[in-house]
């Protein structure tokens, strides 16, 4: 008995726009993670991908404006991930741990995102590197304003400066950190958190307690142990 040749051989279906940009996006994610962007071609991710260059050409302009792509969603999803958690700390230190914690399971958890955003291979000028400050600072600025809210509202304004600058330092020490832990994978990732916490905490603690008891004077010096402030002691005590 004869058959018709479509009974028997599937038809190819063609996929929607939105539905392959996001399949060449998942593997130009996937490759510019694995090789880092200076070693992706396009001929890569179309080979990938199953589609052809001029189609991803079509889409995304160059290798540039694809990878910026990629980039967001990593960007993003880190911003979300670390604010998420800062949100509900109810001090600076709380904000340190909450944020940490959540900075470094991230990390653990898409590992790809982590090395899109901060890939060493990337240009050190143009809108990459334009974009990649960005997501820096607005990852800065959510640290610092997190601290700054959490801070009596008379002190926030003399504390800003300290801690933008604290900030930074936090930020530079938990992206160092997350690159060697990445690398030799000796602890884990909550380890790496905490070993970082236990580092910057006390300083942070006495750094907040040193602002909020700033009533003290060259005459009458305090010392700061313990979170709180200590009456200074009496010549005949010394």
């Amino acid at each position: 008995m004869a058959t018709h040749a479509s009974a028997s051989v599937p038809q190819r279906t063609r996929l929607p726009r939105a539905e392959r940009e996001r399949l060449v996006l998942d593997v130009a994610h996937a490759r510019f993670a694995a090789h880092g962007y200076a070693a992706v071609t396009m001929e890569d991710v179309a080979a990938d991908a199953g589609v052809t260059k001029p189609l991803i050409y079509a889409y995304f302009g160059n290798k540039e404006r694809l990878y910026l792509a990629c980039m967001e969603r990593a960007g993003e999803a880190l911003f979300a991930t670390v604010g998420a958690a800062v949100s509900a700390a109810d001090s600076p230190a709380d904000a340190l741990r909450r944020g940490l914690h959540a900075f470094f399971a991230f990390v653990d958890e898409d590992r790809d995102a982590w090395r899109v955003l901060f890939d060493e291979t990337l240009p050190a000028g143009g809108e990459i590197a334009e974009r990649v400050a960005e997501y820096r600072e607005r990852l800065l600025a959510l640290v610092a304003q997190t601290n700054l809210d959490r801070l009596p509202p008379q002190h926030r304004a003399a504390a800003k400066t300290e801690v933008e600058a604290t900030s930074v330092a936090l930020l530079g020490a938990a992206e160092a950190l997350a690159r060697w832990w990445l690398r030799t994978g000796a602890m884990p990732a909550a380890g790496a958190a905490d070993l970082l916490i236990a580092t910057a905490e006390p300083g942070l603690r006495a750094r907040m307690a040193a602002g909020a008891g700033s009533t003290r004077t060259a005459d009458a010096p305090t010392a700061v142990r313990g979170g709180g402030d200590v009456a200074p002691e009496s010549e005949g005590a010394r």
